[in-house]
């Protein structure tokens, strides 16, 4: 379903040229403009190359908030041009969300279709098909996740009658300061509302309370949060890392700092200065095999 009147097709056209400007990625992909029941529905990648040799790898961004609006600077552009500094195609994914009256499933299709999407035209972008890896802040983490996690079970696309021979499993997942339960004890309830409306069924709270429902197909997750998060209860964290353990997903990590807060993506700000926790990051990609 299409929220959008002419008049706010313009708007979005407007700010979307000046963002294409602004952060200066390579190729825009408008990622359901072939379907024709969704060829209007705004979600788009901006993609960035590498700027050094390729590693054949891609990873798709998730910007965080709530899932009701996108934080597409500091946690897409910046992620998306380290990304690229060390050899990776990057894909901020500007998904659907709350702000222009979306819920589930929009956010869940828009993460599938960018998978498929890449999956189905490795070729073209000069990346390994098995070295696609998705990450996301806050929101977006939750988001990644589920990807993660429903990328076997919850075939989105194909109740849009959209068939694919790729999985639409993610090879990896980073999820950072991520949204994880919706249960009320430490559900971000922003968040909560923005996925799955004002008056969500315990059967959906459950459901998309991610440490419940881990696969044994879990993709390796790593994880990042601090112990000081003002947003969003560090323990979404620690649960999801608990239940991956529990269903003993290889290669999955979790690294807690006493401080940062909630929001530090990857700005050149004094958490990064201290901790470089993209330099760690980067050498689990190395541990894994990704790089």
């Amino acid at each position: 379903m299409s929220f959008f009147t002419k008049k706010n097709y313009f708007i979005l056209f407007l700010l979307t040229f000046i963002a294409f400007s602004i952060f200066s990625q390579d190729n825009t992909i408008y990622i359901w403009k072939s379907i024709k029941e969704m060829k209007n529905e705004p979600s788009v990648m901006f993609h960035h190359k590498p700027t050094v040799e390729s590693k054949h790898v891609a990873v798709i961004i998730c910007p965080g908030g709530s899932y009701h609006h996108l934080g597409l600077y500091n946690e897409g552009y910046t992620t998306a041009k380290w990304f690229s500094s060390i050899g990776c195609d990057a894909f901020v994914l500007k998904y659907r969300t709350n702000e222009s009256g979306y819920t589930h499933p929009a956010m869940l299709q828009d993460i599938q279709r960018a998978i498929q999407l890449i999956r189905e035209n490795s070729d073209k972008y000069n990346i390994d098909k098995n070295k696609i890896g998705v990450i996301g802040f806050s929101a977006g983490g939750h988001l990644v996740a589920m990807a993660g996690e429903f990328g076997e079970s919850h075939n989105e696309l194909s109740k849009l009658g959209i068939k694919t021979d790729v999985s639409l499993r993610p090879d990896f997942v980073m999820p950072i300061y991520p949204v994880v339960s919706m249960q009320e004890d430490i559900s971000h309830k922003w968040s909560k509302k923005s996925l799955l409306g004002k008056n969500p069924t315990q059967e959906q709270i459950d459901e998309f309370s991610l440490e419940l429902s881990v696969p044994s197909s879990m993709p390796p997750t790593y994880i990042v949060v601090a112990k000081d998060d003002n947003v969003v209860n560090y323990e979404n964290s620690l649960r999801l890392y608990d239940a991956l353990k529990n269903k003993n997903i290889p290669n999955c990590e979790l690294h807690l700092y006493e401080w940062g807060k909630h929001g530090f993506g990857m700005l050149n700000n004094d958490f990064m200065k201290n901790f470089h926790w993209n330099e760690t990051l980067k050498e689990w990609l190395y541990k894994i095999g990704i790089l």
